[in-house]
């Protein structure tokens, strides 16, 4: 067997960057020893391309390991003509795609898993420039939900004695709250906190996914306290609140692949498990789009100027006056360019601004704001919104400082998903009913019945 496999290295040596032939090659041997040789020589191709080989690489991907038309055609034809398990699995054989047994074959040599990954990275940072590898990437996903599905991953509990290397790579993946070197990492895993991460087996060493975890008395909508290195530890039989404040997806090749829902029901049952008194499971969360949101008004399904004059209407005279024009919008907007000189003006309008944003903007069929759309389709419900709860630079500039709340309360949360999913209602606790339906009235009203100032 050595000499085998020494034997057709070599003579795929001088083929070794002809990836058409390798690929082609890889489908139609049947022994699995030749199959891992041939995988393994696609595998050293593909890393050792420059990125500007990679678009042809995916060229002959897309094109030539598509489905055949023909026998789709006819696969479709005699299921419609008589329909039975034969001619259904006739006809699921012909329109996959031969590049998913492919990439399936790519999978068993070792670091298949974690090329195919980059690949599908590489892939999606790819401008498009009139090429299209939509069904290229749908292979790559569809595979991918497999391969990483829930029962595949494990949960572990990163602690200050976890291996540098895994720490290292927290430093370098979190996306949400920069952490600035090592004592920011140390205080964010001290005995007041908890960070969980999922680990796929292929993957050694490499977080898929990790959340942080603050235990706090009460509901934080502040999240200094949260991030400050200095802050004192709190005695953890004190704590009856876990906030979740940092969800990170490590890895770009398994965008839009869903386990994050899975992530934090987990972190839920091993917290609930750990700490009996804790009784508030929620997030503090930014708005990453809201200022983007408000600048966007040529999406009709967003803050269209009519929209924000109906939501400002209430708040007209105190606007103009702190910006001394006449117009609340123009007013609004004015005192948006340094929020924190006109903090007592502005509070109210952006608390308004953003549950509007949170539960009516939309960009096509989805909500605006996509951490919404991932804590609500999970099942939490709308909690608070805190303006001025993030004042670091970055939460200034992506929502003028605003922060919210999702609550996860177990018993409510297949309710809430399913209303969520299916119709696109949108939980929230009492204390917001009556600024949930003026928002709603606000923006659904036609233009001439816009409320007047309520303060004038």
């Amino acid at each position: 067997m050595p000499g085998f496999l020494s034997n057709l290295l070599q003579s795929l040596h001088g083929r070794r960057r002809d990836m058409r032939f390798l690929c082609h090659r890889l489908l139609s041997e049947r022994g699995e020893a030749s199959q891992t040789a041939i995988a393994q020589e696609i595998i050293a191709a593909y890393n050792s391309m420059k990125p500007d080989q990679r678009p042809a690489f995916f060229e002959i991907l897309s094109r030539e390991f598509s489905p055949d038309e023909a026998d789709v055609r006819r696969a479709a034809a005699a299921y419609e003509g008589s329909p039975s398990t034969t001619t259904l699995a006739a006809l699921s054989e012909a329109v996959e795609a031969p590049r998913q047994e492919l990439i399936r074959r790519i999978n068993t040599a070792p670091g298949g898993t974690e090329t195919l990954v980059t690949l599908r990275e590489h892939l999606l940072s790819l401008p498009s420039n009139g090429s299209n590898f939509d069904a290229l990437d749908s292979d790559l996903r569809h595979l991918f939900r497999s391969w990483f599905n829930r029962g595949f991953l494990r949960l572990e509990r990163i602690s200050w004695q976890t291996s540098a290397r895994i720490l290292e790579k927290l430093i370098r993946y979190e996306s949400v709250h920069e952490i600035n070197g090592w004592p920011d990492l140390r205080r964010r895993l001290e005995s007041d906190r908890r960070c969980f991460a999922f680990f796929h087996p292929a993957l050694a060493d490499e977080p898929i996914i990790f959340v942080e975890v603050a235990l706090s008395r009460g509901l934080a909508g502040d999240l200094e306290p949260l991030l400050d290195v200095n802050a004192p530890v709190l005695a953890t039989d004190k704590a009856d609140t876990a906030i979740f404040y940092s969800i990170n997806n490590c890895l770009q090749g398994l965008r839009n692949v869903p386990f994050g829902n899975f992530l934090i029901k987990q972190v839920v049952t091993e917290l609930a498990a750990e700490f009996p008194n804790i009784r508030t499971y929620s997030t503090l969360s930014p708005l990453p789009l809201f200022s983007r949101a408000l600048q966007d008004t040529r999406n009709e399904l967003g803050f269209t100027p009519d929209r924000l004059s109906r939501l400002l209407a209430e708040y007209s005279t105190e606007l103009t006056s702190a910006a001394r024009l006449r117009d609340p919008v123009e007013a609004f907007f004015k005192l948006l360019q340094n929020p924190l000189l006109h903090r007592r003006t502005l509070a109210e309008p952006l608390e308004r601004l953003a549950l509007a944003y949170l539960t009516r903007a939309r960009r096509g069929a989805k909500l605006y704001d996509p951490v919404a759309t991932f804590h609500l389709s999970n099942g939490a419900r709308l909690e608070r919104i805190n303006v001025f709860g993030n004042l670091r630079p970055y939460g200034m500039e992506a929502s003028f400082g605003v922060t919210v709340n999702y609550r996860y309360l177990p018993d409510e949360l297949e309710e809430n998903h399913e209303r969520f999913v299916r119709g696109g209602q949108i939980r929230v606790p009492s204390s917001l009913y009556r600024e949930h339906k003026t928002v709603a009235d606000a923006w659904d009203s036609a233009p001439e019945k816009a409320p007047r100032d309520k303060r004038r």
